[in-house]
């Protein structure tokens, strides 16, 4: 049965000195496809400065606002409605022949077509290791490896909101073993790439109702490109595929590309920046 999501989404930001210009893009509009469909948005800030909607490089929607007059602090709120239809993550062909998957990946069609999920960026880059990280077996499919590699990172890392914030690498993350879902995702794309397998970052809302692992802003899981089976979405945070709780807004390479909110504000002094988001779910009728 078809669920009906309510989100909320409200940033604060709070500046010491008087702004006197700045620009915000925010990523956030959940995305339209196959399992998502809208019934509604709105999106007001504090300050009744003009929202103007966008599409990024990756073909994702974007609200962009420039305020013209100064202000010490604004709030942007935005409220989303859509239908999700209810997800089987298991609902399909598997690989029937693993011999030509593994040669499928090496082909190099294959890698210029995915080249973009398939290099090492700043956040998905491991320092060399003395032994591997994840032990890879070639005699299973590349669908059960990545699913055992989903549940060898939730292991791996300790879940700690205050363990690390949106610049930390995975340096960091190797030494300290804790983090939050980007930190999970990140590591988990980094040893999907190192096998030749695309995969890539994406950026969403998780109903949490289930006791799933999240924080209070905006989600991450990746999705991976699995030869003649397609993208599909992991959640090493929680160690499950994605499904009917995960709401999809973006994907790219690592956190960078899907920044919930990106700014350039002219100002002096100290500010602070405050989120949340909420998300409930009902029973379409």
């Amino acid at each position: 049965m078809p669920l009906e999501y309510s989100i909320t989404y409200k940033a604060k930001n709070t500046y010491e000195e008087a702004v006197h210009e700045a620009y915000w893009q925010f990523l956030i509009i959940p995305q339209e496809n196959e399992s998502q469909q809208f019934i509604g948005v709105d999106f007001a800030n504090t300050i009744q400065a003009n929202n103007e909607y966008s599409i990024n490089g990756y073909g994702f929607k974007t609200i962009r606002v420039h305020p013209k007059q100064k202000f010490n602090d604004i709030g942007f709120e935005a409220n989303f409605k859509l239908i999700k239809k209810e997800i089987n993550p298991f609902d399909f062909e598997p690989e029937q022949n693993i011999e030509r998957s593994y040669k499928k990946i090496q082909e190099l069609d294959f890698k210029v077509d995915h080249e973009a999920f398939l290099k090492t960026t700043h956040f998905t880059s491991i320092p060399e290791q003395k032994t591997p990280l994840f032990q890879w077996n070639t005699s299973e499919s590349i669908f059960d490896n990545i699913l055992r590699l989903n549940e060898y990172t939730y292991s791996y890392i300790r879940f700690n909101a205050d363990a690390t914030d949106v610049h930390t690498t995975l340096a960091e993350i190797l030494k300290i073993r804790q983090g939050v879902c980007q930190d999970f995702t990140h590591l988990f794309c980094a040893l999907v790439r190192m096998h030749g397998i695309p995969a890539r970052y994406v950026s969403g809302y998780l109903h949490q109702g289930n006791g799933y692992f999240g924080d209070s802003q905006m989600h991450a899981w990746a999705e991976v490109f699995v030869p003649y089976v397609g993208w599909h979405g992991f959640d090493p945070t929680n160690n499950i595929l994605a499904g009917t709780n995960h709401i999809k807004v973006a994907h790219g390479k690592d956190y960078k590309d899907c920044s919930p909110l990106k700014g350039v504000v002219y100002t002096a002094g100290k500010n602070e920046t405050v989120h949340s988001v909420q998300v409930s779910s009902q029973n379409q009728q």
